[in-house]
């Protein structure tokens, strides 16, 4: 999928731009919602792209920042008509962390941090089945085929050949050990993990527990980079049981990607990592031919 078919980077390359011109306004957030009678939550949410924009939005907010140039006004116009057009994975239905896979879309580069599963970009379909119908309760057939289907869709990313996901994983021991749906399927999964490992563009580092305590014990995260780093700032991704949480302060981001830094320099290096998972998946293939 190109950028600018993705309705939500278009919100964000918009939402960045309304902030660009308000700022050159002289004008506070709080400022231009008492003006336009709104909640200042909505300017925040409208400016961060975690909102549909309306033309109509536009349009008062380049009459508030007194734009003139009908040129820029026309393409910010087309943009909000832009944002409002569904993404391919509209297709499948209300699906949950559907801000996050736009996110993952449009994203260059994914740094992730993962102490429980195999990341979802690189599940097999059986392991990727086995965790969606194991750990949410009571979700119908339908429901989990729904989830498999899109999750498999997301996995286009890190095989698109113009542009694939740069991809960069540590990963906690625990997550190979932890058996899921069958030896068998942890063994393809295993197998499959390190074969995506040689590719180029996907670095895996396992976090053995020898490495003892280290930043990532407080859980799961992922930093998302994109190309166009001018109108799209980063992202950070943690997902939770509720309400998943996104961070896009400067300072957040930094201390995420510090926090990645040292996972990194703990981990075991790309090629030690392989000969570990290889010995993983031999303890799933004495336990898979064991009568």
């Amino acid at each position: 999928m190109a950028a600018n078919s993705n309705p939500t980077v278009r919100r964000r390359h918009l939402g960045a731009e309304l902030r660009r011109l308000r700022l050159a306004s002289g004008l506070k957030s709080t400022e231009v919602a008492e003006r336009l009678m709104v909640s200042q939550p909505k300017i925040s949410h409208l400016e961060n792209g975690r909102r549909t924009i309306t033309p109509r939005d536009v349009r008062d907010l380049c009459a508030l920042y007194e734009v003139t140039d009908q040129q820029v006004i026309d393409a910010l116009m087309q943009m909000a008509k832009e944002s409002g057009q569904p993404g391919w994975w509209h297709a499948y239905g209300d699906i949950p962390q559907s801000m996050y896979v736009a996110l993952e879309t449009d994203a260059a580069c994914l740094h992730t941090y993962e102490p429980m599963v195999i990341p979802a970009l690189l599940q097999t379909p059986a392991y990727a089945y086995a965790v969606i119908g194991e750990t949410i309760p009571q979700l119908t057939t339908e429901e989990a085929g729904t989830r498999l289907k899109v999750r498999l869709r997301r996995q286009h990313r890190i095989y698109a050949p113009a542009r694939p996901l740069r991809l960069w994983v540590v990963l906690d021991e625990s997550a190979l050990r932890r058996v899921v749906g069958s030896p068998d399927v942890m063994r393809e999964q295993l197998e499959h993990l390190n074969a995506l490992g040689t590719e180029p563009h996907i670095t895996v580092q396992v976090l053995p527990y020898t490495a003892g305590a280290h930043p990532g014990l407080s859980g799961q995260f992922s930093i998302l980079r994109f190309a166009d780093s001018s109108t799209a700032a980063p992202v950070v991704y943690l997902e939770r049981f509720t309400s998943d949480l996104y961070l896009e302060k400067p300072s957040d981001v930094r201390h995420f990607s510090v926090l990645h830094d040292h996972l990194q320099a703990q981990a075991l290096s790309p090629g030690s990592s392989r000969d570990f998972i290889t010995d993983a998946t031999k303890t799933y293939i004495d336990t898979a031919s064991c009568p």
